[in-house]
Order: structure tokens, then C-alpha cells, then sequence
């Protein structure tokens, strides 16, 4: 009897335990996630979302494939703060090969609960640099020992080379994987993501929840690649794509001032603001570069105007030129305009202004030549005595004229009015004969 009651308990046991099993299967999956790119609020969006995602579904642990120049000091802490919320171990592994992982890309990788590298990558030159505005050197100096002391802070949470973090910092020291690897900057090297996951299964390390072990043999590989909302919203936030959106604002706006009631170009003008103003927030603008190229835009509509013989539209291109350059301030390489960028816009401007608008403004300014005041002035000839009635060729065209005066057949008539469908003439001037 008490056998068989062993024999119940057990087998309820096993059964009890099987929806466990059930769940651990399931949620043993690997999530990873590539970013390309400079660190901004984006790819902190794109990086948080999916570290929550992962602890939604409980996984193994969660891979960022990272290669960055670095980035903005406020999306980079974001980026920090999820991870040190993550009860999910988060792994920045710097690949392929070829990648690098500088200025905010140290922090993040640093920070990271597991650190890999690929070979023949680097990691280092966490320097801050000036963004937004002139730094004096005090207050570059406070910038520097606070980033400083911040990521000693990271690399003693995590166990690693504080010496070389702080040099990373004050120094801008960069190391290839073997020398990170060596100077307890970073945890493995692996060539790829599969040996990558390999080397992590049984891996110990300390989260939000606690001690953690993970366990990757045999689980699901997951790729989590950017949405097409947050590529789009990536791409705005390159200072040439900010750039060229400014100009066709410009472009369309002045379209739309030029013919109103056209529109599509004020339309599309308008949104190209817009979205180059969204654009501007993520970049350190400097307003007297933009004040500059909105004068440039300026002069070249006046020298449409105005007959400068070109002088206007040489301000225009040099106060384009001085504008593109100062309207984004002195701060990392990768939010500086490309001069492969500013010279053929630039150009492009001067030309569309010198030529098209002139064609447009040289055709509204053109006498009509259709309609009632295409006749008024127009030329004719009588083709019967004209008084009180007649008839009359003006533009190849037979009409009912009168007159003030007699005018004998086959004479020279000037149009003065036109009433109704019939003409008031005159006899034409010598001057205005002398002209036809």
C-alpha cells in the first residue's frame, strides 16, 4: 500500500514538473540585435525595447553586435541605465571584424555583463568631446573627471581594468581585441556569433535578479533587426540627410510664394522643415550657420529681382558656403557636414536660382498675348470701313470693331478695349507702326 502511494506521489511530481520543463524550453532563446552606428536616441529606443523584450521572454541572454564611432552622452547613460535593469544578461560583442567600438561605444561595452570582441577589431577613445557649445577649460576639465570617475564606477561594478577605463577617458587609449583581452578590458574572443554562443553556454555573471548562469546549448537563435520606424528615424538623424532636407524646405516654400495655389511644392516644402527641424534636435545646430544660409537663399531671390549682374548671387554662394560649414558645431566627426555634401548643393542653388526662377519670374513678367489683355495694344488691319460697325484682323483673327473716328478699309488699327465680343479701335500711330 505504501508503495503504491510512493508510486501516485511520484508520478504527480513529474507531471507538476513538466509545465516547468515546458517553460524553460521555450524561453531558451538567445535574442540578438546589430547596430551600425552612432550612438543616439535612436539606437537607445531601438536597444532599451528590445532589452525589455527580452526580459519578457525570459531569455538566455540578450547579444548586441556592436560597431560604433560612439555618440551623445545622454542616449549612451539610457543605453547603461536598461542594462544595469536587465535580469537578462546582456552581451556586447564588437563585430565583425573591422568594427570598433570608441568614445560611448567603451562605456556601453564596459558595462555590459559579458564583454566580447571579434579579432581584428578595437576598442577606446572615450575622450568627451565639445558638442553644442565652446567649453572653456574648466569646464572641459569638469566634463572630462566626471565621464572619468563614471566609467571606473562601470568598470569596478563589472570587474574590470579601471586603469585602463580611466586612460580610455583622459588619454583616448584604443586597444585591438588580444590587447583588451589581456588588460582585463573585456571578458572573450570569439570570430563569429556561433562560437560566440558557444563560449557563453555555463557562462556566471551577476544581474538585476542575481546570480545567473547561462545556458545557450541548444538554444533558439533569435535576430531582432531595427523596424522600419527606426531606420527612417536613424537616417534623419545624419547631419547631410538634416542638410538636404533644410534646402528642398527652402526650395518648396519658395515655389509656393512664387506660384500660390500650386501647393504640392509649399506642401512638400513645409513637411521638408519639419522634418529637418526634428532632424536638428539630435544635432548640435549652430544658428548663425543657419541664419547664414537662410540670407544666401535671400540674395539669390533678389538677384532674380534685381538686376545685380550676378553680384547677389556671389554673396549667396559665399554666405552658403560659410553657413553649411558653421551649421553644425565643432564636436565628434560623424555630426560634421561632408564637403562632397555642401559643394554640389551649393552649387545646384546657385544654379536653380540663376536660371529656372529667372525663366519662371521672365515668363509671369511677358506680356499676354491671349485673351482681352493680349489685345489691348494689338495690331490689326480693317477689313471694312469701321465707325460705328466693321469688321477688323487682329492676331489672325476676324472680330466686330467701332470706332471714334472713320477708318477707311484696309487701314492699320490699334486695339483700345475690348467690350463684349467687340473691339474699340483707333487708327495705329506712326510710333506704334514704326514698332510692329
Amino acid at each position: 500500500m505504501k508503495g503504491k502511494k510512493a508510486f501516485v506521489a511520484l508520478v504527480c511530481l513529474v507531471f507538476s514538473l513538466l509545465p516547468q520543463a515546458r517553460a524553460q524550453d521555450k524561453h531558451n532563446e538567445v535574442i540578438v540585435i546589430v547596430y551600425n552606428g552612432v550612438i543616439n536616441p535612436v539606437a537607445a529606443q531601438y536597444i532599451d525595447g528590445n532589452i525589455a523584450y527580452a526580459n519578457e521572454r525570459g531569455a538566455q541572454a540578450l547579444i548586441l553586435e556592436l560597431d560604433t564611432p560612439g555618440g551623445l552622452d545622454k542616449s549612451m547613460r539610457m543605453i547603461i541605465k536598461a542594462i544595469g535593469r536587465s535580469a537578462v544578461p546582456f552581451v556586447t560583442y564588437v563585430a565583425p571584424s573591422g568594427a570598433r567600438a570608441a568614445s560611448a561605444g567603451v562605456f556601453i561595452t564596459l558595462a555590459s555583463h559579458v564583454a566580447a570582441m571579434a579579432p581584428e577589431t578595437n576598442i577606446g577613445a572615450a575622450h568627451p568631446v565639445e558638442i553644442g557649445g565652446h567649453l572653456g577649460k574648466t569646464m572641459q576639465e569638469k566634463v572630462t573627471n566626471d565621464a572619468a570617475a563614471y566609467i571606473r564606477s562601470i568598470a569596478e561594478l563589472r570587474g574590470r581594468n579601471q586603469a585602463w577605463a580611466e586612460q580610455a577617458v583622459r588619454k583616448s587609449i584604443s586597444s585591438t581585441a588580444s590587447e583588451a583581452l589581456e588588460n582585463g578590458v573585456i571578458n572573450l574572443i570569439a570570430p563569429d556569433l556561433p562560437a560566440l554562443v558557444k563560449k557563453l553556454d555555463g557562462w556566471k555573471t551577476v544581474t538585476a535578479a542575481g546570480p545567473r548562469v547561462i545556458r545557450t546549448r541548444g538554444a533558439e537563435i533569435i535576430m531582432r533587426p531595427m523596424s522600419l520606424r527606426l531606420r527612417v528615424l536613424s537616417l534623419l538623424s545624419d547631419p547631410d540627410v538634416a542638410y538636404i532636407l533644410l534646402l528642398l524646405g527652402f526650395y518648396g516654400i519658395f515655389f509656393e510664394i512664387l506660384s500660390p495655389g500650386a501647393i504640392v511644392p509649399g506642401v512638400m516644402g513645409a513637411i521638408s522643415l519639419i522634418v529637418a527641424f526634428y532632424s536638428f534636435q539630435m544635432l548640435p545646430v549652430n544658428f548663425a550657420g543657419l541664419l547664414l544660409i537662410i540670407l544666401a537663399i535671400i540674395m539669390f531671390v533678389l538677384d532674380v529681382k534685381l538686376a545685380s549682374h550676378g553680384a547677389l548671387t556671389l554673396g549667396g554662394i559665399a554666405s552658403m558656403i560659410l553657413g553649411s560649414l558653421m551649421l553644425f558645431e565643432k564636436g565628434a566627426p560623424f555630426q560634421t557636414l561632408s564637403l562632397s555634401v555642401i559643394v554640389p548643393a551649393v552649387l545646384i542653388t546657385a544654379l536653380f536660382f540663376f536660371f529656372t526662377v529667372r525663366l519662371v519670374v521672365k515668363a509671369r513678367r511677358r506680356k499676354p498675348v491671349t485673351g482681352v489683355e493680349g489685345l489691348k495694344g494689338a495690331i490689326g488691319v480693317t477689313l471694312t470701313p469701321v465707325h460705328t460697325q466693321g469688321t477688323v484682323r487682329v492676331h489672325g483673327e476676324l472680330w466686330s470693331a467701332w470706332s471714334d473716328e472713320q477708318i477707311g478699309q484696309g487701314e492699320k488699327i490699334e486695339v483700345l478695349e475690348m467690350e463684349g465680343l467687340r473691339l474699340k479701335v483707333r487708327k495705329a500711330q506712326k510710333r506704334t507702326e514704326e514698332e510692329v
